[in-house]
């Protein structure tokens, strides 16, 4: 961990006010140790959503809340940090399913993760809140709709005095937060930072910054893929791995509504607009922090690229990409980690004039443990169309930027869907498979970055009335990469542990230590997107299709940024269902795909 030359000096007796030692100090300020962790106020705030029950109830959600004492004692008002988790009794927090734990009189004693032990003896508090129907909240889970969103909002409108609070779930004695100061971050991996981020498109007043960790923008794209529907399970599934026994007795309508509006036909419902929070995105004032795995395979990383790209330029940001999976940057880059995080924190919720505002946009990791900083993200690149043609050989062919010569005779390439997997069809790529077809580009002469969310235009045909497209982008060339795919998906995690601020009984500030875990790869997939062709005209409503009649579909592959070395190739693999990710349309087509009306658009830096 950096440990910079404290800046600061602290009169206890005058109210623990944060002086700079000197007016012209040169170097940054930043928060330091100055509260007892051991002394630190531990309660627990029921807040009113302004919602109700299926039964009518209002709803509370419970907020546990950890801040130092002595700054309420000298009328210091401190910043919160928040997580707002469905997981804190449930699957649990971090890379060792931590869970909240209470003692006999309910007083919350362990906060998973490391925020409380290394934030609150620095002058933050820390608040970490059950989502409704979830632990001791009530309520239902809603799985990111109204209620959850809700959940986030009310607490922060709560920290600035506009919602109401009670010491218990179904009493009457209210609780203020005047040791606040009004000033929240939110941050949370994945369900967390996904409700981060449907808090921050409210606008809310308050929220100062969202760090939303491998995090959702849409459900939708949770669940479905261009009308594909990915191997994810249900959402009224995942409703049964978090709520409490309440929630499961009283909320089947609840289920019910997420069922009807999550049809296996893939349609855009009325249910996944709701928990769709990109076009709210104009909405939010809070700078953002977005931390997500190009190789992340659970939020797929589309997720990330949608958000940012969708926040107003009047949003200040950051990012960081990493070749791990849906992995917390405290297991793949723990140190610099927690450091960025401190002085993120300490600028947008202490007002430090520390200039992590100043610092590169973008920080990203082309090679295991080897990181790339930029001025922004997506880098500038040069948008490329690029072209597959056939060859001799049937369903191999070449990918270059030269468009197909002008002709109303369609050049169709065959194959036929058999439910395989897209690591099958990147075997052999100079070979024929009835499966798949391929098209790859010349051996680059330098290194070429792609830098922003891929784009496919296909024209097919189909035997059936239903079927799959899958569109994979692989580097061809020997690479070193993280091992996304074991169970670590790209760390290790070791025996001994590093301690990340203070330990208190019942909460350790000590966590076990994680390294890099690599593998060799030939075929590295770098991007990849699914499709329904009957979804070809619109998301809203799946078409049969007509046997052997075109039609054209475009949709986006994922968000990644990946070099492809001087010497690689690069290959586009077009195949039908992809088991390893989406579900088939019903049947095994036999699929047809024009190549004079098929394009790759991608973000590139260089040319071949």
């Amino acid at each position: 961990m950096t440990i910079r030359r404290s800046l600061l000096t602290v009169v206890a007796a005058v109210g623990a006010v944060l002086v700079p030692l000197s007016p012209a100090a040169a170097e940054p300020l930043e928060s330091t140790p100055i509260y007892s962790y051991a002394d630190a106020v531990r309660e627990t705030v029921w807040v009113d959503t302004g919602l109700t029950s299926p039964q009518g109830a209002r709803v509370r959600v419970a907020a546990d809340i950890i801040r130092p004492r002595e700054a309420q004692t000298a009328g210091v008002k401190v910043p919160v940090i928040m997580d707002a988790s469905p997981y804190y009794t449930s699957l649990g927090r971090g890379n060792e399913g931590q869970r909240k734990t209470y003692d006999s009189a309910g007083r919350p004693i362990q906060f998973p993760l490391f925020y409380d032990n290394y934030f609150v003896p620095r002058g933050y508090a820390v608040v970490l809140v059950d989502l409704s129907g979830t632990a001791r909240s009530n309520g239902c889970v809603d799985v990111g709709g109204r209620s959850e969103v809700a959940s986030g909002k009310a607490v922060v409108d709560w920290l600035n005095g506009r919602a109401t609070g009670y010491t218990s779930a179904t009493g009457s004695t209210q609780a203020s937060a005047t040791w606040s100061s009004g000033a929240v971050g939110m941050i949370g991996k994945s369900w967390d930072g996904t409700i981060a981020n449907g808090v921050a498109a409210t606008g809310v007043d308050g929220l100062k910054t969202v760090v939303p960790i491998g995090a959702i923008s849409s459900w939708y794209d949770y669940y479905r893929a261009h009308g594909a529907t990915l191997t994810m399970g249900t959402p009224s599934a995942l409703v049964s791995r978090v709520e409490n026994s309440a929630a499961a007795n009283n909320c089947a309508t609840v289920k019910s509504t997420l069922d009807s509006g999550s049809p296996s036909s893939g349609d855009m419902t009325t249910m996944w607009r709701e928990r769709d929070y990109v076009p709210n995105a104009a909405n939010v004032k809070a700078s953002v922090f977005v931390v997500h795995g190009v190789n992340d395979l659970n939020v797929k990383s589309i997720n990330f690229g949608q958000w940012w790209n969708a926040l107003p330029a009047t949003v200040e940001r950051k990012l960081w990409l990493t070749q791990a999976g849906h992995v917390d940057p405290f297991d793949f880059r723990r140190s610099v980690w927690v450091d960025t995080l401190h002085r993120w924190f300490d600028h947008y919720l202490m007002g430090i004039d520390n200039g992590i505002q100043n610092d590169p946009r973008s920080t990203v990791e082309h090679q295991p443990d080897v990181w790339k900083d930029d001025v922004s993200w997506p880098v500038v690149t040069t948008p490329k169309h690029l072209y597959a043609h056939a060859s001799s050989t049937a369903g191999v062919g070449t990918l270059n930027s030269a468009p197909p010569p002008p002709t109303e005779i369609p050049v169709w390439a065959r194959f036929t869907d058999n439910r395989s997997s897209e690591y099958t069809w990147i075997t052999n790529p100079t070979s024929t498979s009835s499966a798949r077809l391929i098209y790859s580009s010349p051996a680059l002469t330098a290194d070429n970055r792609i830098s922003g969310t891929p784009r496919i235009t296909v024209t097919a045909t189909s035997s059936a009335g239903a079927a799959r497209l899958t569109a994979v982008l692989v580097d061809l060339g020997p690479s070193t990469i993280r091992n996304y795919r074991a169970s670590g998906e790209g760390i290790t995690t070791l025996s001994t542990r590093s301690c990340w601020g203070e330990s208190g009984t019942g909460d350790s500030a000590c966590f076990l230590d994680t390294a890099t875990n690599k593998t060799s790869t030939s075929a590295n997939i770098i991007s990849r997107g699914w499709a329904d062709l009957g979804h070809y005209a619109s998301l809203d409503s799946r078409k049969t299709l007509s046997p052997n009649t075109p039609y054209k579909i475009t949709f986006n592959l994922a968000s990644t940024d990946q070099v492809i070395p001087a010497g690689h190739k690069l290959a586009l693999v077009i195949g039908s269902t992809d088991s390893s990710y989406i579900g088939s349309a019903g049947s095994y087509p036999k699929i047809a795909v024009d190549l004079t009306k098929t394009v790759l658009q991608i973000p590139m830096t260089g040319s071949f």
